[in-house]
């Protein structure tokens, strides 16, 4: 979607900046009454615009070394002032609320006020907009005030009307959603607060989720299929990749309500089975998936292939053209060149990814072994530890899911030819602090890998050649980026809420599609077997493996994070221990090395604590449990 520049400060209340060059016709600075914001369908979607530039990108809006995934998926070397999931997994989540350089919290603590560029984003730089927390209130807010005011469009269209309300009705719902995915239950804001007010913590995460739900349903009705096919998308025409549709609605209305289903929502705190969902929830998230899928059928979206798939996430068809391909739905907008080949550097040795270019100054962000190898298994499609799956420990990267080779860098694996032979091989060997690989940490430096593992789901890849800044250096001709929502992410949510309620391979009176059928399609793409008949068969086994397979596609995306809380699994050994895998200069004696026992006690460390003012504003807003 474009990025616009114009600043147009609007009272409506509060102080908000507002830009869009193609959608206001005001000079800067000046200001507007609700009226003469809502008179014109170009000022009010110019109005609309400020929600999108409110959508966090996790990626990017970090520090200049990105911090992004907060799971059992990675490990940052560095125990210093840059890293929020160092303190993640030092269970103190009071510090990662209010840290300079988490996409949670406002960059460096920053007090926006009510006025200013920054407060909606208009900063270039990713990393100084507002994060989570003030973001999505403000964004919740300025969705009420166009749902309020859309009767003073009287000179617009029907179309016109309809497309800013359902804008607005989405990020009213998808901004709640935001907050609710790491605070938990969150009172629904469905008017302009202009006074005293006292909002108690709803009592379940499902009150709120299905407030939200009517939100997604109002959007879904409202909004377009694709923008450009409408008269007003004309303005912008092959502009609008980045704005709201139909799909998008129903997208996240699904995944709303299978968080809403998932075991710690359902069990509110209490007790917990990991296996149990709420099965009417889950229902109601099969149908809105499934609306999206029927979308894929009419050609608005489709699977990419397995050759094309780098198309996804930064191989974009032109320079600094949105990535995505066919399988995008939802992403944050704006950001900084820089910042995105710093995000798509991160899973890369230093040494490697930026030489001496400080623009791309990236920090090694090391995916971890206990990751690696409990989820991504063998190329029969068997996971390491089935008996039948032949996995070899003295020969661990051996015969492994095709998809492990895609997205990583492993030992001995040549990064490009270009370089003297003394640099095309990576080194990741490590047997002691006094001997290891070149592009292996000694265990004090954040430039290099700490694991044994680069991963590269991010990275730019050309004719079996990586990026290399020195010796090829291709990054600058790409932009990669992660979507907070993408076709193979529906499908997997299909699939879990479908057999959450009805099992493996029962198909929807919606759409013709069972969960099993759906997991094999990734398989498919991958070129590896289907899901073993056994493991079909077993409810539980079937859950784990498709737990498995959505690790594996959307790994290192910031979603593993959300899951395993959501799960109630994130206080377990196996999603608490991150382990580095050590192994000599040959390739022997592979050994699992602790790197860190998490601090996770539930439900404790299952959402973080409201700030204390939040809680003593009025009676009737509790805090969260253990803080």
């Amino acid at each position: 979607m474009k990025n616009y520049k114009i600043k147009i400060l609007i009272v409506l209340g509060l102080m908000f900046s507002v830009s869009c060059e193609d959608y206001l016709d005001v000079a800067p600075e000046s200001v507007l009454s609700e009226e003469e914001v809502f008179s014109t369908f170009k000022n009010a979607q110019g109005f609309v615009e400020e929600m999108y530039a409110l959508v966090v990108s996790y990626e990017m809006q970090t520090h200049t070394f990105q911090d992004y995934l907060f799971g059992d998926d990675a490990y940052v070397e560095r125990v210093g002032a840059y890293k929020a999931s160092r303190r993640i997994d030092e269970g103190t989540f009071n510090s990662v609320t209010t840290y300079n350089y988490s996409y949670l919290s406002n960059w460096k603590g920053t007090s926006y006020g009510n006025t200013g560029a920054d407060v909606t984003g208009n900063n270039a730089f990713n990393k100084q907009r507002p994060g989570v927390w003030d973001a999505s209130m403000r964004g919740i807010r300025k969705a009420n005030i166009v749902i309020a005011n859309i009767d003073l469009m009287v000179d617009a269209s029907q179309a016109e009307r309809d497309v800013i309300l359902g804008q607005a009705y989405f990020f009213r719902a998808f901004f709640h959603n935001e907050i609710m995915k790491f605070w938990g239950r969150f009172p629904y804001i469905d008017k302009v607060i202009t006074d005293d007010y006292a909002l108690p913590r709803p009592k379940t995460y499902k009150e709120c989720a299905l407030a939200a739900n009517e939100d997604y349903i109002r959007a879904a009705e409202l909004l377009p299929n694709n923008w450009d096919e409408e008269i007003y998308g004309r303005l912008t025409n092959g502009e609008n990749k980045g704005r709201l549709t139909k799909g998008a609605a129903y997208a996240f209305q699904g995944k709303n309500l299978l968080l809403a289903a998932s075991p710690l929502m359902y069990g509110n705190n209490g007790a917990m089975n990991t296996y149990q969902y709420d099965t009417e929830l889950c229902d109601m998230a099969v149908d809105a998936f499934a609306e999206v899928l029927k979308l894929t059928d009419q050609g608005y979206y489709a699977l990419s292939s397995w050759e094309n798939y780098d198309e996804v996430f930064w191989k974009s068809p032109t320079p600094n053209a949105w990535p995505g391909s066919t399988e995008f739905i939802f992403a944050a907008t704006g950001g900084n060149a820089d910042q995105a080949r710093r995000f798509m550097s991160s899973g890369v040795n230093r040494e490697i990814s930026t030489g001496g270019d400080s623009s791309i100054f990236s920090e090694s962000i090391s995916p971890t072994h206990n990751f690696i190898h409990q989820n991504f298994g063998m190329a029969n499609g068997l996971s390491t530890d089935h008996p039948e799956s032949g996995y070899d420990a003295t020969k661990p990267f051996d015969n492994r899911d095709p998809r492990f080779y895609r997205w990583h860098i492993i030992d001995g694996q040549v990064i490009t030819t270009k370089a003297p032979e003394n640099q095309r091989t990576a080194e990741l060997w490590y047997e002691s602090t006094g001997s290891y690989g070149k592009h292996r940490s000694s265990g004090t430096s954040n430039k290099h890998c700490t694991t044994g593992y680069m991963f590269t789901k991010f990275y730019p890849k050309v004719d079996g050649e990586y990026n290399h800044q020195e010796f090829n250096p291709i990054i600058k001709e790409y932009a990669g980026m992660r979507m907070h929502m993408r076709l193979t992410d529906v499908y997997l949510m299909y699939a879990e809420a479908l057999h959450a309620s009805k099992g493996a391979t029962a198909a929807p009176d919606s759409y013709g599609l069972t969960a099993e059928a759906t997991v094999n399609l990734f398989r498919d793409r991958a070129g590896i077997p289907s899901v073993d008949s056994a493991i079909v068969g077993d409810s539980n086994k079937f859950m784990d493996e498709l737990r498995r397979e959505r690790a594996v596609e959307l790994c290192y995306e910031a979603h593993r994070w959300v899951d395993i809380r959501r799960w109630g699994v994130a206080h377990l050994d196996q999603y608490r221990i991150k382990t580095a895998l050590d192994f000599s200069e040959n390739q022997t004696n592979f050994v699992a090395r602790l790197l860190v026992d998490r601090i996770c006690e539930y439900p404790k460390h299952y959402w973080l604590p409201f700030e204390a003012k939040q809680t003593q504003i009025y009676e009737g807003f509790d805090q969260n449990p253990g803080w």
